[in-house]
């Protein structure tokens, strides 16, 4: 499962939260969640890690 498809699923299973709640909490755009999701960028590192802790995942690298 592609990074976007995942933060799609755990966006949905939070209740159906909107790309703009979830980019005010991760402090960055709305539009930056919308290339998170849709593929044509990926976060930083530590964005990564702050997303694991906000949806509670575990991640291993």
């Amino acid at each position: 499962m592609s990074f976007g498809k995942n933060l799609q699923f755990l966006r949905r299973m939070h209740n159906g939260m909107t790309q703009e709640y979830s980019a005010g909490k991760m402090n960055v755009s709305r539009q930056t969640v919308s290339k998170w999701k849709s593929g044509s960028a990926y976060p930083e590192i530590d964005k990564v890690i702050e997303l694991c802790h906000f949806f509670h995942v575990l991640w291993i690298i």
